[in-house]
């Protein structure tokens, strides 16, 4: 019977050692990879989609404006009618890229619970939401206020500069 070499195959399970650790490595550092580009493409859609709601503020102004006497019928329920007329389609695709709603502020006195669906201050929400990106609900309020528009006479509600009629 010939001794047997302890060393025999020794360089055979270093070699597999060295292939699993580089393997292993090579794993780690494509999943970190793949989770970055995840994170830039969802941070790409949220820019986007706050664009996009913006953009669906600044078409929806001039027709809100427009519309304060429809404001109280408005609240409370989806996109008003009168909101229709705007172009909902930023990217001309045929598809509606967002929704306006309007939302009453908090204007009732403490005592009295809020009243969502009546506006006491002249004061809405205008509320944007885009819709083109489904993976990222992004929403946009702007607080608007009712001035009445019209001609300012320096004799009437305060004067024209808040100089309490001081003529």
């Amino acid at each position: 019977m010939t001794p047997r070499d302890p060393q025999t195959g020794s360089a055979l399970l270093v070699t597999m050692i060295l292939v699993i650790a580089l393997l292993a490595g090579g794993a780690v550092l494509t999943n970190m990879q793949l989770s970055e580009s995840r994170t830039s493409s969802m941070t790409r859609a949220k820019s986007s989609a706050l664009y996009c709601a913006e953009a669906g503020l600044a078409a929806a102004r001039a027709s809100v404006a427009a519309n304060y006497a429809s404001w109280s019928s408005a609240l409370g329920q989806s996109e008003p009618s009168w909101l229709a007329g705007i172009d909902h389609d930023l990217d001309d695709d045929g598809i509606a890229d967002f929704t306006v709603t309007l939302r009453d502020n908090d204007d009732e006195p403490p005592p009295l619970a809020n009243d969502l669906t009546r506006d006491n201050d002249l004061m809405v929400f205008v509320v944007s939401t885009c819709t083109k990106y489904p993976e990222v609900k992004v929403q946009v309020a702007e607080l608007v206020r009712y001035n009445g528009g019209g001609n300012c006479y320096q004799a009437q509600q305060g004067g024209c500069g808040g100089n309490n009629n001081q003529n």
